[in-house]
């Protein structure tokens, strides 16, 4: 499966589509899909131990059922964005080419078990990181709900209608700021990015748990 890139990673946000996006026939709802820890597992942090992305390809994993549930969804009739933060980059901890080369994975694993995103939105910035170019506050990053909007706008989503999925709160934040409803997925290796803070529509112990919520909901 192809991928297009935006121009605007010159604004540090990756924008990737798929080439089969489904097209007048499927309905303007979406699932918005967080990716590390929804859909692929965590891994260690190198210095920290800390459960973190990937940022290698060899360490990228998918999430048992995740493929399946991804499936689901498609059949459902929603529209499939991954919108996820990826600041190792502007940290200095990866180069962009890596967050591509990851994220493509993911893709391409998704892809063997015949499971496809309809679009990718990845914010590379960090208000805090290392690279000139990259380091600044921004509207793309989770909590904002910049990718969101920015993929509902290309995409003609209906964000009441849609959902966002995700394991911290960050997730849940951005979903709400963008006029979503959301499901909190309780994955236990991002524990500590959850709190109290938020209140989502729904929990799920995964995505294949998630979809099942959304598969038997009305629309």
């Amino acid at each position: 499966m192809s991928v297009r890139l935006s121009s605007r990673v010159a604004y540090g946000r990756l924008a990737l589509e798929s080439s089969g996006r489904n097209g007048a026939n499927r309905s303007p709802r979406a699932a918005f899909l967080d990716r590390d820890g929804v859909l692929n597992e965590l891994v260690p942090n190198a210095v920290s131990g800390t459960p973190e992305s990937p940022q290698s390809v060899a360490d990228v994993r998918l999430i048992a059922g995740a493929a399946a549930a991804v499936r689901a969804l498609a059949r459902a009739g929603f529209v499939l964005v991954c919108v996820t933060n990826q600041p190792a980059a502007a940290k200095g901890e990866a180069s962009v080419e890596q967050l591509r080369a990851v994220h493509e994975r993911v893709i391409s694993l998704l892809a063997r078990q015949n499971a496809r995103l309809d679009a990718s939105r990845l914010c590379l910035h960090h208000p805090a990181g290392s690279a000139h170019t990259l380091s600044r506050s921004c509207t793309c990053r989770k909590p904002a709900p910049g990718m969101l909007l920015d993929a509902a706008a290309e995409l003609a989503l209906d964000l009441r209608a849609s959902w966002m999925i995700g394991d911290t709160d960050a997730d849940v934040a951005a979903g709400h700021a963008a006029g979503c409803r959301t499901i909190l997925i309780e994955q236990p290796d991002s524990v500590g990015k959850r709190s109290n803070a938020v209140r989502p529509n729904l929990l799920a112990a995964d995505l294949a748990s998630a979809a099942g919520l959304l598969v038997r909901a009305p629309a």
